[in-house]
């Protein structure tokens, strides 16, 4: 990578910062727009086309909230997607629920009980409570500071099909100190009567979405995305004004050695990321499906980048053909060691269904700290607390070095840096552990020989030596056309064309089918039925790794 010409200018970072320190920036509120404005305005000054696009997304904006505990009232908040209240409160009595795990909920009658949970509200707890009955949910924080979520189990804007799914429950959140006097309470047997109000504005409004594109000689090359989203819960300076300031950055100088690039570059602000579960990038992907799968390399996403005390750089989520790209760039640029943490279902990862790899989200993080949290951003994140004085100048920088050298070796690469090697490797760990837990019960032995000839096809493109033009150009083809059978196994249900719901996902839930029968006893009444499910399993994860396969055997002809 040129040392001169792709050094981030610290003045400049900075100067984004205090300019999105300025503002509130709430999906499809106007000044959230002006903002996006500002963005548009230095991406054309750079030299990209843009395209500020408006769609319709289901918006979440929370209220006032109101808890109390026979007659005191308590500090709290509400949370995006909740149950709104309008002008009747709810009262029940406290259901003591741990940190609100399947297990703490299973066998306990919550009907018309306000569950007490510890730790900040998360999707999964509200789908657990709502399917418990429950009337509300009382989360405690685990310290003083009360943190903005969204709570919604459906990723993007929900459907006629998911809509369903959303909260049925009124959530809001108190301070730990007043948790710990609640626990206490209900500890020595006392019943404990709440009362919850919430105001949550609830919708569909318009929502900004910038697009910015650079195409080397006006070529209509395949392109890396780059993106990041642009609402904030409150001021949001480092989450995600971080992020954006490193992703302006990034996008002018890269810019300025553009003819440089095999392919192009298209870089996506997104909103509808806090008050939309992603609304903004799923929209995206659903649009725009057919160009991503025709023409998309690799999703570089940024997330928070630059924040105070942010010291540890090995713990980034990275899909597993990436991870040599990820580990290579953190070490050289900070002598740390990647460790090659898998992605969890967050930070705008809407297009594993379309096939594309993906890296980061949050990219640096705080050292482990005594308090159990839901993050590892700092205490001020998704608080009113996020601005400038919590933004390290230094942090940023290092961040903003280590995208571009990242964007710089995807977007310059003769050969994209895709190793499925490591893809296969990981996969076939899983199908060895699940053929000895199987037994005879079902034949997979087709899923060990394909990740073999995959292991093979893909190292004997890793050693190809012939880098002529029209040879790179085929095994770039085959290595995109091989990853959209490849990626939507490692990170997706099945379904490619759908977005599964915004829950924890396990590893591989390609294999859930597989995973299921495995777990059975040897002789359970219910194997045949187990079977059936097993099956469908097998062939779905054996006919993507024969496509891929094909792929791989494209380029490698003479």
């Amino acid at each position: 990578m040129p040392d001169l010409a792709l050094q981030p200018d610290r003045q400049r970072l900075m100067a984004h910062i205090r300019e999105f320190a300025r503002r509130v920036k709430l999906s499809g509120t106007p000044d959230e727009l002006e903002s996006f404005h500002y963005l548009q305005a230095q991406m054309d000054s750079y030299g990209y086309q843009t395209q500020l696009l408006s769609h319709d997304a289901f918006i979440s904006l929370p209220g006032e909230a109101k808890v109390e505990i026979e007659g005191e009232s308590l500090r709290c908040i509400t949370h995006s997607m909740s149950v709104s209240t309008a002008a009747a409160a709810i009262s029940g009595d406290l259901a003591y629920v741990g940190e609100g795990t399947e297990a703490d909920f299973a066998g306990k009658d919550l009907a018309g009980r306000i569950v007490l949970v510890d730790g900040i509200a998360t999707e999964e707890v509200a789908a657990l409570a709502s399917a418990a009955g429950a009337l509300g949910e009382l989360h405690v924080s685990p310290n003083e500071h009360l943190y903005e979520m969204c709570v919604s189990p459906v990723w993007g804007s929900p459907s006629q099909h998911t809509r369903a799914q959303l909260p049925k429950t009124v959530i809001c959140t108190i301070a730990n100190e007043d948790g710990v006097r609640l626990r206490e309470t209900l500890a020595r047997g006392e019943k404990v009567r709440a009362t919850l109000a919430a105001e949550v504005d609830t919708g569909w409004r318009k929502t900004p979405l910038l697009v910015a594109e650079l195409q080397p000689a006006g070529e209509n090359k395949p392109f890396v995305l780059f993106s990041g989203h642009h609402d904030t819960w409150h001021f949001g300076v480092m989450d995600n004004g971080g992020a954006n300031a490193t992703m302006l950055e990034a996008a002018r100088l890269l810019a300025l050695r553009a003819s440089d690039w095999q392919r192009g570059l298209r870089v996506c602000f997104w909103s509808g990321h806090s008050h939309g579960r992603y609304s903004g990038s799923a929209w995206y992907a659903d649009e725009y499906f057919d160009e991503l799968d025709r023409r998309c390399v690799a999703h570089v996403n940024v997330d928070s980048t630059g924040g105070e005390g942010a010291s540890v750089l090995t713990n980034s989520g990275v899909i597993d053909e990436l991870r040599s790209l990820a580990a290579d760039v953190i070490e050289r640029q900070t002598g740390q060691k990647h460790a090659g943490r898998r992605h969890g279902r967050a930070a705008d990862q809407s297009f594993w269904g379309v096939g594309i790899p993906s890296m980061f989200g949050s990219l640096s993080h705080q050292p482990p700290g005594p308090v159990k949290m839901l993050t590892a951003l700092g205490w001020w994140w998704h608080t009113p607390h996020d601005t400038v004085e919590h933004i390290d100048p230094d942090n940023l920088s290092r961040d903003t070095r280590i995208v571009l050298e990242i964007l710089w070796r995807l977007l310059t690469e003769p050969v994209l840096p895709l190793d499925y090697t490591i893809y296969a490797d990981a996969l076939g760990k899983q199908v060895t552990q699940l053929r000895a837990q199987l037994d005879d019960r079902i034949d997979i032995s087709v899923l060990a020989n394909a990740i073999e000839e995959l292991r093979i096809n893909a190292k004997t493109i890793l050693e190809t030596k012939d880098l002529s033009p029209a040879r790179t150009a085929r095994i770039n083809a085959s290595l995109m056309r091989a990853g959209r059978h490849l990626v939507p196994l490692n990170y997706t249900s099945g379904e490619r064309f759908h977005h599964d719901s915004a829950l924890p996902h396990p590893a591989w839930p390609s294999l859930e089918g597989l995973r299921a029968l495995a777990k059975l006893p040897m002789a359970s009444p219910e194997t045949a039925f187990y079977a059936v499910h097993a099956r469908q399993a097998r062939n779905r994860v054996a006919h993507a790794l024969r496509e891929a396969n094909a792929a791989l055997r494209v380029a490698l002809e003479d």
